[in-house]
């Protein structure tokens, strides 16, 4: 059984429907990307996913033991505010040091335990959003824009933790990101959305559809060598370097 599958579902605010008759399935252990122009129902999407929006129409089915961990664009907090990471993560989900530690650990930055979150860098304080998600051992992950202020070396070393991550535990990862050279190619599958399904399938299927093509063009191609799982064997000699983004309202 997946872990969670959506038939045929439609969300509407008022008299405008953002998502149109979206049918997917999450599997266990699957890298899933999102990508979509803005106003596409990306966001509405993991809204629909995490049980926050009720469906205008179509079914989400859960499994018993779902347990989602959500890592948010941003979290902003007083720069000035005295306290250690450690600190931060047992407020935020009220737990033990030992598992602030392991949770610091998976997110690869359990040096920065006692260092006060306000030294922290962009990146290093999305490592520790993720470590707080992780404090749920979710089986779910969902990434939210995660790397969004985020350089592109920035970006590319955040999500080898997330493939090592899903690795160590196995569990599902779906991610909402603009920046499409870098996360297409960390994901085991991409769905390209703009208010229903354009297209879907692996990186180099999706990049080569009309559909995504006519909505970001085919520069973006040419950049899924930048990064890829250690399962993949092709390389592309020759990538074109454009650096295509879109952003997420």
């Amino acid at each position: 059984m997946s872990l969670i599958e959506l038939k045929n579902l439609s969300v509407a605010y008022g008299s405008n429907v953002v998502l149109r008759n979206v049918s997917l399935a999450i599997s266990q252990g699957e890298i899933l990307t999102i990508v979509g122009p803005n106003g596409s129902g990306k966001t509405t999407l993991f809204r629909a996913l995490i049980g926050s929006v009720n469906p205008a129409s179509g079914r989400i089915t859960r499994k018993s033991d779902l347990n989602i961990g959500y890592v948010p664009q941003r979290l902003h907090i007083g720069t000035t505010l005295p306290i250690t990471v450690e600190r931060f993560l047992r407020i935020q989900r009220n737990s033990s040091w030992q598992s602030c530690v392991q949770a610091l650990e998976k997110a690869g930055i359990r040096e920065l335990a006692q260092k006060q979150v306000s030294d922290l860098s962009g990146g290093q304080f999305q490592r520790v959003m993720l470590a707080s998600a992780l404090l749920t051992q979710p089986n779910l992950l969902l990434l939210d824009e995660a790397t969004q202020g985020l350089d592109q070396p920035g970006s590319a070393d955040f999500y080898r933790q997330i493939e090592k991550v899903r690795k160590e535990t196995n569990c599902a990862v779906v991610m909402i990101s603009h920046e499409l050279h870098v996360v297409m190619s960390a994901s085991d599958r991409v769905i390209c959305l703009n208010g229903h399904i354009c297209c879907q399938g692996t990186p180099e299927i999706v990049t080569s559809d009309p559909e995504y093509r006519a909505l970001f063009g085919t520069g973006t191609g040419g950049q899924l060598a930048l990064y890829r799982h250690h399962h993949d064997h092709v390389h592309d000699e020759n990538c074109d370097h454009d650096h295509s983004k879109i952003s997420e309202q």
